[in-house]
């Protein structure tokens, strides 16, 4: 392997497409895939070639990414009949960067070291912001030799990277983030639309909650979105029920309860039935806001 491999990337969504520009900002050859043409346009403008299916992709790339939204879609892109499997190469090394279910993510592994090839799980969290700035948290799972070659392209991408064990530890990892914020979203909402109930203005609770044992990331990023009602899709809602799914599927594995994931989720599944799919994930605060017969946005009294 050179020094500048060639990168494949498949997957251009709102994560993918900021993550495939940053590593052909950081000088590498990028191959992209997407089914969906018009996902390809940016990448192909910036400088990047376009391969014809997962496939062909894989026969003309060093490293090959993935970024896609669940299991199904991995395994379609990697197992299917012209997918990343049916072109890969022995030595080398597939990194998947989606979040899907650490026991998918431990088969796909097992079935690409029958090829020789070998596949990290390596999720990611910090959302689109994190993705366009460069500044992903990657979790990986996987062998630890196969991280150290590809870490100068995760580096384009992340800056904290870590190795978390065996294969599908990444994944479970990225679990254990999506309960953290979804429970914390929870948390959040709840305490800004008391605030607004009682006639207490919600912004400045959050400002003096900011300053002490209280303050989060997702109190300063996801709390401004609640504020704002801004629910332009960073993170869709579907994809945090999702995830959410995938971690309690987890817990019933490996025997740890999850009590408050799977009260949000319920939360996330009320979502779902109203519409808000497609929505920014902190639509959770319109549930709260609806219980409380109250907005964050306009009076509070």
């Amino acid at each position: 392997m050179t020094d500048k491999p060639t990168i494949g990337f498949i997957g251009l969504g709102i994560m993918g497409r900021p993550m495939a520009l940053n590593v052909l900002k950081a000088g590498f050859a990028l191959i992209v895939y997407d089914l969906v043409p018009a996902a390809i346009q940016t990448l192909q403008t910036a400088g990047a070639e376009v391969a014809a299916s997962p496939q062909v992709l894989a026969a003309a790339c060093d490293i090959v990414l993935l970024c896609l939204p669940d299991s199904p879609d991995v395994q379609a892109a990697l197992t299917g009949e012209q997918g990343v499997f049916a072109g890969v190469r022995p030595g080398q090394i597939i990194v998947d960067m989606s979040t899907i279910s650490p026991v998918v993510a431990r088969t796909l592994a097992e079935a690409a070291t029958r090829l020789g090839a070998t596949l990290l799980d390596a999720p990611v969290s910090g959302g689109e912001t994190g993705a366009r700035d460069g500044a992903l948290s990657i979790m990986v799972g996987g062998d630890a030799a196969a991280l150290v070659q590809v870490m100068p392209v995760l580096q384009a991408m992340g800056k904290r990277i870590l190795h978390m064990g065996e294969a599908g530890a990444g994944q479970v990892t990225k679990a254990c983030n999506q309960a953290v914020i979804a429970v914390t979203m929870l948390g959040v909402a709840e305490a800004l639309v008391m605030a607004a109930k009682a006639g207490v203005d919600p912004a400045q609770v959050r400002q003096a909650l900011l300053g002490g044992a209280a303050a989060s990331r997702v109190l300063e990023l996801h709390g401004e979105r609640f504020l704002e009602h801004n629910f332009t899709p960073g993170f869709r809602t579907r994809l945090h029920a999702k995830d959410l799914n995938i971690a309690l599927e987890a817990s019933r594995i490996y025997g740890a309860p999850l009590p408050a994931t799977a009260l949000v989720q319920q939360f996330f599944t009320a979502l779902l039935a109203r519409g808000g799919a497609d929505q920014d994930h902190t639509l959770l605060v319109t549930l709260l806001e609806e219980l409380a017969d109250t907005s964050l946005v306009g009076p509070t009294d």
